[in-house]
């Protein structure tokens, strides 16, 4: 069974890279090792992760496309895995209006 990642990149300068792919490994070493010096990681490495695996590409495709959407604070939340703030960041503001 192939099997597929969704991934959260932590960069050296505290920004957020959202992307998925089949070989965890090969990524994470591609990132790390600056293989791609037009690549958004190039110039912020080292890189820390999150992951999720999933065994249907379309899933974690939409997966990647609603990660990369949400707010930074929310991302943390998920990194953290502080459910009760990734709810609250998960609110829809433009219904229930901002927090206090």
């Amino acid at each position: 069974m192939k099997f597929y990642f969704v991934y959260i990149l932590k960069c050296s300068d505290a920004s957020y890279y959202v992307e998925m792919t089949s070989n965890l490994g090969e990524r994470m070493n591609q990132h790390n090792a600056g293989e791609f010096p037009e690549a958004y990681t190039y110039k912020r490495r080292p890189v820390k992760m999150w992951i999720e695996q999933f065994t249907d590409p379309k899933l974690a495709l939409d997966q990647e496309k609603q990660i990369k959407g949400w707010s930074r604070r929310k991302k943390e939340a998920l990194i953290k895995e502080d459910w009760e703030k990734f709810k609250e960041y998960s609110r829809d503001y433009t219904q229930f209006g901002k927090p206090d």
